[in-house]
């Protein structure tokens, strides 16, 4: 987010779409369902043993319930929580033999899972009331503070209702950086990509970028799309949804990341959920890049002058 760009002890924000609550309670479960959402996206960050994939077989699921539990014991998560978001994550089916937690326990589990993952201390959930739910969203939102759960922002049109609350207005982000222009664009139908370019057009070191280009390392090859590419710096940004954690895919990007280190490319990879909940700690990490590489550019051209 561009409030925490900058500020890494701040908490990481989790954005969860308008809905049309009954009760206090539907608010409440609404917010857990899109933390868990969050958290499977988010795996293996939560989960490093697992990092260099997944078999979904027998074994390999019995590997991911042996390290989550491991991880469940030393940071003293509740009962079979970790092991059965883990199998979830990496099957997409949900645990039937275990009795499900109180609400406020997986409030508080999920709550300090996410925030972790992010490397942060806490979460916040930022939920857009639809207009005149705005009383029923504030119950649900102080339950969860209450008992544990992320902190609840509401925002947009729908929020001006609640007594009670504190109310605070925001800067809008500042206008974009002339110059900051891409070549292609992002693909109508990704969102994360949106997002991403949004966040990069306001930085004026972003400039020089393309998105979606094809890209063939030698005449033979098959060519590939690369989600985003500054050709000056040599450098490949990839976007990867949940489905990259299937073994398939996995092993397919790892092949593809050496092939384009072979071509002279570094290749920085992110998930869909790192850019949609913490897109200012992206764009700031690839700036960080960019700007190290112009300055080592630069030296090696001064260098060769002499």
């Amino acid at each position: 987010m561009l409030i925490a760009r900058d500020h890494p002890d701040l908490a990481a924000v989790v954005h969860r779409p308008a809905t049309r609550p009954v009760m206090p309670a539907d608010v409440v479960h609404a917010a857990l369902d899109r933390l868990e959402q969050v958290a499977v996206e988010l795996l293996p960050a939560w989960l490093p043993e697992i990092a260099d994939g997944v078999r979904p077989d027998t074994a390999g699921l019995a590997a991911v319930r042996l390290a989550a539990t491991a991880r469940a014991r030393r940071e003293r998560y509740p009962g079979t929580f970790l092991p059965d978001l883990a199998r979830y994550a990496v099957t997409g089916r949900r645990a039937t033999t275990t009795t499900p937690l109180p609400v406020r326990t997986r409030a508080a589990a999920l709550a300090r899972l996410v925030a972790g993952a992010f490397g942060r201390r806490r979460v916040v959930l930022l939920v857009e009331p639809v207009a005149g739910d705005g009383a029923v969203v504030a119950a649900g939102a102080t339950w969860l503070g209450q008992h544990g759960g992320p902190a609840v922002w509401l925002v947009g049109a729908g929020a001006a209702g609640p007594e009670g609350l504190p109310a605070f207005r925001l800067a809008p982000p500042r206008a974009p950086l002339p110059g900051g222009l891409a070549a292609g664009k992002p693909h109508p139908g990704s969102d994360v990509e949106k997002r991403l370019e949004a966040a990069l057009a306001a930085e004026s070191w972003a400039a020089g970028r393309r998105w979606n280009q094809s890209f063939q390392s030698h005449g033979l090859a098959t060519p590939v799309r690369l989600d985003l590419l500054w050709p000056d710096e040599w450098c490949v940004v990839e976007i990867d949804g949940p489905e990259h954690c299937r073994p398939v895919h996995y092993e397919a990007d790892r092949q593809r990341d050496v092939q384009l280190q072979l071509d002279g490319y570094t290749v920085l990879r992110f998930t869909n959920a790192r850019v949609i909940h913490d897109v200012g700690a992206v764009v700031q990490q690839i700036g960080t890049y960019l700007r190290a590489r112009r300055r080592d550019m630069a030296e090696g051209r001064q260098h060769g002058r002499r």
